[in-house]
């Protein structure tokens, strides 16, 4: 039976992650807190953020960026969108 976790994002009991993303406190928070959907869409979103705004995971300033970004995508918060980027027309 699939676990499910009461999404912080979307705000409904959905199917959760397997595994915690992270080690530590902030991957249980994630764990037991956010859907796999959440997860997905975050991770699409991040490499977005990535890509657009070239940063380099080797700095610790681009990393702590992300970190904040992702907080507030999973808390519904207004979060950093990639510039000029048009989504695909159906």
């Amino acid at each position: 039976m699939t676990r499910t976790v009461n999404c912080r994002k979307y705000k409904e009991e959905l199917p959760g992650l397997e595994r915690p993303p992270y080690p530590g406190a902030k991957g249980e928070d994630i764990y037991n807190n956010v859907s796999k959907k959440a997860w997905d869409d975050w991770q699409k979103h991040q490499t977005m953020l990535i890509n657009e705004r070239r940063l380099n995971m080797m700095n610790a300033e681009d990393r702590k960026f992300l970190q904040t970004e992702m907080d507030k995508f999973f808390s519904g918060e207004e979060y950093a969108q990639a510039e000029g980027y048009v989504p695909p027309s159906e």
